[in-house]
């Protein structure tokens, strides 16, 4: 056995990030920046309004000061000409301050009376104008790599940019092994179980900006594992479940063999997870996750969750924990990395299950955080703090 540590620079040797696409600006959410991209001019472009009411010169919006309205500056309909002393021009937020102004005289503080105005507040130079730029210069550049979130894409259209250059997403096929397993909706014999953690894995993977395929269930014999490794072919990653731990039903490994994998490992000393195998198969990465659902659903946090984000350029490391204290005592720990299932209590403290069961989904689904414990750590008091994985 190996340690979580050496188990995961081994993976990552395996990873390099993908080619890189460009794709329309709507469809960039969630993807990963793969160059710098600069602004092609400043935002806003030029000086603008950032209130209803009049543009003027300060000199003029004096309370008492009578001026004349010269024209009206409307967003996309700027006044063509300039103001001079004793002029003011009609403007609405977002337009064009016209040149010889300097401050704005919101609406509420004047009194109109024909074609002129009496300046009921005095306001200072600079006064609701936003400077060209004022946002950002035509020098601002959005860094690469950044996952797009829908506030970068709206920033990335203020720059200018229909078309964006992202990393291609990761393929991934999942394959599931069992003679005991059925789909959910299918009607499972008297000795069989639900292939669960299949699909909690996918929309792992999937919220992390790959997309996943699920291939049929490759039973306990090497033609339908040889024909599952076939259809996974094209994928970037190959995930297995189950069928990786030494009994006589466990074939992952010597199919996966005789289909060119080079085997980079095959066990590790963290518990749940410990029957893990990795390696590549042709062009792909191959990850064998443990059968037990809980196990399974560890090593993705663990060890396919940076794997994806290296995939699609974003730094390769481990998973960086965040430290919270303990609700509560807890007692030692054995002699593998453990990953305890917790939940996080309103106070922010950890309250960690007493049940570590891996086959037990339904904790799983219940935790809020992974705490994470050394091999052979001593008992830990309430209020200990313990670094934490946070589950989505």
């Amino acid at each position: 056995m190996i340690s979580v540590a050496q188990a995961q620079a081994a993976l990552f040797d395996l990873v390099s990030p993908l080619p890189v696409e460009w794709v329309p600006l709507a469809a960039g959410l969630g993807r990963v920046l793969a160059q710098d991209l600069r602004a092609s001019r400043a935002q806003p472009p030029f000086d603008a309004s950032a209130m209803d009411g009049y543009a003027m010169r300060a000199a003029d919006a004096v309370a008492g000061s009578r001026v004349q309205v010269i024209g009206e500056s409307a967003a996309g309909h700027a006044f063509g000409g300039a103001v001079s002393s004793g002029q003011a021009v009609r403007i609405f937020t977002g337009a064009v301050v016209p040149k010889g102004a300097d401050c704005i005289v919101i609406q509420e503080d004047v009194t109109p009376f024909g074609d002129h105005i009496t300046i009921t507040e005095t306001t200072s130079a600079g006064a609701h104008i936003r400077p060209a730029g004022n946002d950002f210069d035509a020098d601002f550049i959005l860094q690469s790599p950044t996952r797009l979130r829908a506030a970068d894409l709206a920033l990335l259209a203020a720059m200018n940019h229909a078309q964006l250059p992202v990393y291609r997403q990761p393929q991934v096929a999942i394959i599931s092994t069992g003679d005991e397993l059925v789909l959910p909706g299918q009607m499972p014999g008297p000795d069989q179980i639900i292939a669960s953690n299949t699909f909690g894995i996918k929309a792992q993977l999937e919220q992390l900006g790959a997309k996943a395929r699920i291939l049929p269930i490759a039973r306990d014999n090497d033609a339908s594992l040889r024909l599952a490794f076939d259809l996974a072919a094209g994928a970037d990653l190959i995930v297995t479940i189950g069928g990786a731990s030494v009994g006589d039903h466990d074939l992952v490994g010597a199919v996966a063999a005789e289909q060119g994998l080079d085997r980079q490992f095959y066990k590790v000393a963290m518990r749940p997870g410990k029957p893990l195998m990795a390696g590549r198969m042709g062009n792909a990465i191959m990850l064998g996750l443990p059968g037990n659902p809980v196990s399974a659903m560890v090593c993705t946090e663990v060890f396919l969750h940076p794997i994806i984000e290296g995939l699609q350029g974003l730094p390769l490391q481990a998973r960086q924990p965040s430290y919270a204290q303990l609700a509560h005592d807890i007692g030692p720990n054995g002699n593998r990395e453990h990953y305890m299932r917790a939940d996080i209590t309103e106070s922010g403290h950890l309250n960690v299950f007493e049940n570590q069961d891996s086959a037990k989904l339904r904790l799983y689904a219940q935790a809020r955080a992974l705490v994470v414990r050394p091999p052979n750590d001593g008992p830990q008091p309430a209020g200990a703090v313990l670094p934490f994985i946070p589950l989505g």
